[in-house]
């Protein structure tokens, strides 16, 4: 375990030091305890656990149904393996165009420190590390399957061998970094399966740097040309799932202290934007 992973904060946060970390050598073998509060962290198939249930032996915490869906080893590895692919229809341009329209929206945080929250089996946070335009590039997920499924994916990448990129487990409602520490956020196709968007959205604004972009994709419930049949039929059809209007996105944004907030919408696709003032 390289000494920069036991390095502890004085404040909030306990790992700054992960951001230069790279996948290859710190296989995160052993965990490593917070010297403030005594709690041990556990670590394992290539990524850290840095959630509060870590190293629990009893308790087991229930989720709701849509996160523990991509908890699934099922689901985890169908991801990229046609899963992703059927966004298409809901207008999701797919993969590389939508990296492409994330990277001009993060060309504020070029050369700084990106963290690419419910990522999911990593589709993007490779991208983000392949791309060579971030410091760091942190993939971060709830789920321990979507992280193997990352880990094997880097396993057999050979360019990402040299790239800064760790992964972690974390909860996007209790992130683990410094107030202020990070430059850029990414959340594709995420927003909706979290248990509180409001929650996730107030910690993605607690990390950001002043100037700090957030980015992220989602499946809009319905648009203002909706006719009210299929509006009626969506607001059955999405319980279970946190699909959100696009005004309702910009409102939450908003009331989490974001500015700046625009969004590109393509049929129920949505990507939106959003500062840290």
């Amino acid at each position: 375990m390289p000494d920069m992973l036991r390095t502890i904060d004085k404040k909030r946060s306990h790992w700054p030091e992960l951001w230069f970390c790279n996948i290859r050598p710190a296989i995160y073998r052993s965990g490593f305890k917070c010297k403030r509060c005594q709690k041990s962290y556990t670590s394992k198939d290539g990524y850290l656990d840095l959630t509060v249930t870590s190293g629990l032996r009893d308790y087991v915490e229930v989720q709701p149904n849509r996160t523990e869906l991509f908890r699934s080893p099922l689901v985890s590895f169908l991801y990229e393996r046609g899963w992703r692919q059927n966004f298409r229809q809901s207008g999701f341009p797919g993969p590389d165009e939508e990296f492409r329209m994330a990277q001009e929206y993060f060309e504020p945080a070029k050369g700084g420190r990106i963290v690419d929250v419910s990522c999911g089996s990593g589709l993007f946070s490779r991208k983000f590390a392949k791309s060579g335009t971030y410091s760091g590039v942190i993939a971060l997920d709830f789920s321990e399957n979507m992280l193997r499924q990352c880990y094997d994916f880097i396993k057999k990448d050979d360019t990402l061998s040299t790239t800064n990129l760790a992964l972690v487990r974390a909860d996007v409602s209790r992130l683990p970094f410094e107030s202020g520490s990070v430059d850029a956020v990414h959340a594709g196709a995420a927003l909706h399966c979290w248990p509180s968007p409001s929650n996730a959205v107030a910690e993605i604004t607690r990390v950001l740097r002043s100037g700090g972009v957030f980015v992220g994709t989602t499946f809009l419930r319905y648009t203002s040309s909706t006719s009210w049949v299929a509006r009626l039929f969506r607001e059955r059809s999405s319980l279970g799932y946190g699909y959100l209007t696009e005004e309702e996105i910009k409102d939450l944004c908003t009331s989490c202290g974001l500015t700046n907030y625009s969004c590109k919408i393509q049929k129920s696709f949505i990507m939106f934007t959003a500062q840290k003032p």
